[in-house]
């Protein structure tokens, strides 16, 4: 028998959290069902004992929750990974602003292996950013989003939340939004600016309607640009690249962080350009510094 349909809050606050990680996290379909499944587990766990959204979620129903998995004689894995699943949700509505607090932020973290994505190498990027060649005000814009993603390392939600009215003046850095509206202001180089440029200063007046909107990137029709078309658009520059790799607006954030730790920059300036909370998110990076080091020990040193 098909079980029952969760409450439409409920359905409302996972499809946008699992949106939010298929666009912004880049992760596979196979992990997002997965999360689905047991998110969607818990939430029948949680409707049964009153709770009407995940606002009315509590630590101790989550307590209630991971107990009755364990009684039921869940493996140890699958519980951690379902803690995770229910981790990254709650701390997603909390940055949302959908409930009012995070119900899991005091109870300890499940150790998760997590491999990071593949990051680009330096040529790929440049094959990617060179594929949205015309002079279309499609390709300035698609040009215009892939030098912002890489240049700054932005979440594609902070890219699409760019305002004209926003800008600075001088386009030396851009004022991102992150999670919880948290401010963070980060240099783009002269070539994403160029391009920026371009597209604010020719591309975007040709789009209908722009004249009326705030945001710096906009659809066809003059709607503003949202993560799900921001993510199509990458998709489709990487196809005309020839680039065969899976490819996301979050592959250029990692991108951009692996190449600066590689090039040499301190763990807290990269902490701070990506507006992690913690130097310790930042610091899954470290292992891609050791291994460039380690790589170039063995290409260079001759009894290596």
């Amino acid at each position: 028998m098909a079980a029952e349909p969760l409450p439409a809050p409920f359905r409302a606050a996972l499809a946008d959290f699992l949106e939010a990680l298929r666009v912004e996290a880049g992760l596979s379909r196979a992990t997002l069902q997965a999360y689905r499944r047991d998110i969607e587990a818990a939430a029948r766990f949680f409707v049964e004992r009153g709770a009407r959204g995940f606002g009315g979620v509590d630590p101790d129903l989550l307590v209630a929750w991971l107990g009755a998995r364990r009684a039921a004689g869940a493996a140890e894995a699958s519980v951690a990974r379902g803690l995770c699943a229910l981790r990254m949700l709650f701390r997603h509505l909390a940055a949302e602003g959908r409930i009012d607090s995070d119900p899991a932020s005091l109870l300890a973290a499940p150790v998760l292996r997590h491999a990071l994505p593949r990051a680009l190498t330096v040529d790929e990027v440049e094959r990617l950013l060179r594929a949205p060649a015309g002079a279309g005000w499609r390709d300035q814009r698609d040009r215009a989003l892939l030098e912002v993603l890489y240049a700054t390392g932005a979440r594609v939600s902070e890219a699409c939340g760019l305002f004209t009215d926003g800008l600075e003046p001088q386009l030396r850095v851009l004022r991102l939004f992150g999670k919880g509206s948290k401010l963070r202001l980060v240099p783009i180089g002269e070539r994403a600016r160029e391009a920026l440029v371009r597209w604010l200063e020719d591309g975007r007046r040709r789009v209908p309607g722009s004249a009326a909107r705030r945001e710096v990137f906009l659809t066809h029709r003059g709607a503003p640009l949202d993560r799900t078309n921001a993510w199509r658009r990458v998709k489709a520059a990487a196809l005309r690249a020839g680039l065969t790799v899976h490819i996301t607006p979050h592959t250029l954030r990692h991108s951009f962080a692996t190449h600066l730790i590689e090039g040499g920059a301190d763990l807290r300036s990269v902490q701070e350009m990506l507006g992690h909370a913690s130097v310790q998110t930042t610091e899954v990076y470290t292992h891609l510094d050791r291994e460039h080091v380690l790589a170039l020990h063995r290409l260079y040193h001759p009894r290596a």
